[in-house]
């Protein structure tokens, strides 16, 4: 460190440019001296040298690659299985992972649960906390049952402190919670900021390289939900993953943004509550809503998170508008997706029963439904909103909807119908082309819009209906109102 700090202070200290007049020096071409004021006197009078790195010694021979032990990056798994599917297996020796997200959504939680779990006589693992103290992460370690004689706490926000406890401990997986909060002294500026996160993060990527150290690091975020800090730390490390949910919900999903040793389609699935969290290998449930009869306004449909099929609950309302311009209200989906369906819905379908009312849209158990195979449910949830007539029981839709009307193919429609028949649904609606379908369910191909809605009842009957109703009732009121003239009459010849 201090060989690199007086290469910075001389290549720093060696000026190009001086003043022919007074023999002030600078790095850069001036047009006036600032020491004696005078014009066009500052010229160049040396380039700096050029260096080069002679060959030095290497750490290890290289190696035909068929000849590379591969058994050291074979992957130990954590005690969490939604973890380790996201991870693809486990953690990797020496795999430095970096785990963002919102303030409150469970991180520590989560990392406390894991340092628990994968601790053992053979793999101590070391907790640093630098927002909190030991005291309060004992307090959660309770709440949530995760203690072990082989985890050890330590409170640091100290660089050195940290790899001090490093060499005592010898961990095999090391948590620190959270890399802008430790700092090193030997760098200026605050913690958190650019230089500190960088030198702290070098400085544990090393050292769990060469440990063949598992390091979990928390990372921040800012207000657009970006990672805190320089995009270098991203390319430092192995993994990055981003912890994901709505602090009014349950559900909390880790998806894989970057993995040198596995896939990064793959999402893990839990469950806070007030016992910690737990993974959720079949969480269809918390995005559904089992009725006995259905309820006009709603649609299940399949989404894809990462490669997991998840059965998703859409539901609408459309209401009487009170003020000019009708309110257009969504949870858990996409504001501009909606008002594609609207449109769609009026021009297409038409249905225009949608242009002069409220309409309200949410998905259940706080999933967010972002890709386009969700439009089809979307816009029959509309549809049937508007009509105030239900969808038949057991259905899923799933498609894409254009704005000519047409149902488009997406990926994944076996995967989708093979998720939905497992859970009981027995009817689909998919575009054309869906592949093998399932035992024991029925798939109807639509092609556009208005096949789709041929499943909610014909308007005509529903007006026929109505209409009947209504001179059933008129009849009805005529025969009353003949009964009491006849019993007024009766009464005035008595």
């Amino acid at each position: 460190m201090a060989a690199r700090s007086s290469s910075r202070s001389s290549a720093k200290d060696r000026p190009s440019y001086r003043c022919t007049e007074c023999g002030w020096t600078t790095a850069k071409w001036l047009g006036r001296c600032p020491e004696c004021q005078a014009w066009g006197t500052v010229e160049e009078y040396g380039a700096p040298a050029v260096r080069t790195t002679a060959p030095g010694r290497v750490t290890s021979a290289a190696l035909p690659i068929g000849q590379v032990d591969g058994r050291q990056a074979t992957a130990r798994g954590t005690g969490v299985d939604e973890l380790d599917r996201v991870l693809g297996g486990g953690l990797v020796p020496g795999a430095v992972v970096l785990l963002a997200g919102e303030p409150g959504v469970g991180k520590s939680t989560l990392l406390l649960d894991v340092a628990a779990k994968a601790a053992s006589e053979e793999h101590r693992t070391l907790y640093i906390t630098g927002e909190e103290s030991a005291s309060q992460v004992r307090l959660r370690a309770d709440r949530i049952g995760a203690l072990s004689e082989h985890l050890y706490l330590a409170a640091e926000t100290d660089l050195s402190a940290v790899l001090g406890h490093l060499d005592s401990v010898k961990p095999s997986l090391l948590v620190l919670d959270s890399v802008q909060t430790v700092a090193s002294p030997e760098i200026d500026g605050a913690p958190g900021g650019m230089a500190q996160v960088r030198e702290v993060a070098g400085a544990l990527i090393r050292a769990s390289k060469e440990r063949g150290m598992s390091t979990l690091l928390v990372g921040h975020v800012t207000k657009d939900g970006a990672i805190a800090g320089p995009r270098l730390l991203e390319h430092l490390v192995d993994v990055v993953l981003q912890f994901e949910g709505d602090r009014h919900a349950r559900l909390r999903l880790v998806r894989g943004v970057k993995n040198r040793y596995g896939a990064t389609d793959e999402v893990g699935c839990f469950e806070l509550h007030d016992e910690g969290i737990t993974g959720l290998a079949d969480p269809s449930g918390l995005f559904l809503t089992r009725r006995a009869e259905p309820v006009p306004g709603t649609c299940l449909t399949v989404t894809l998170e990462g490669r997991r099929p998840l059965v998703a609950e859409v539901q609408a309302l459309t209401v009487d508008s009170q003020i000019p311009s009708p309110r257009r209200t969504t949870s858990g989906l996409e504001t501009s997706r909606v008002s594609m369906m609207l449109a769609v819905l009026e021009q297409r379908g038409r249905i225009s029963a949608l242009g002069k009312r409220d309409i309200y849209s949410a998905t259940v158990g706080g999933v967010k439904l972002s890709e386009p195979a969700a439009d089809l449910a979307v816009a029959l949830a509309l549809a049937s909103a508007a009509s105030d007539t239900p969808l038949p029981k057991n259905l899923v839709a799933i498609g894409e909807v254009g704005l000519a009307g047409e149902v488009r193919r997406v990926t994944g429609v076996q995967r989708r119908l093979s998720e939905a028949a497992r859970l009981g649904f027995t009817h689909a609606l998919v575009p054309s082309d869906p592949g093998r379908i399932p035992d024991g369910m029925r798939v109807l191909e639509v092609a556009d819009i208005g096949d789709a809605l041929r499943v909610l009842p014909r308007r005509r009957e529903r007006g026929e209906k109505a209409r009947a109703d209504a001179a059933e009732d008129r009849g009805r009121d005529a025969e009353d109102h003949g009964r009491a003239a006849a019993d007024r009459g009766r009464g005035d010849r008595s």
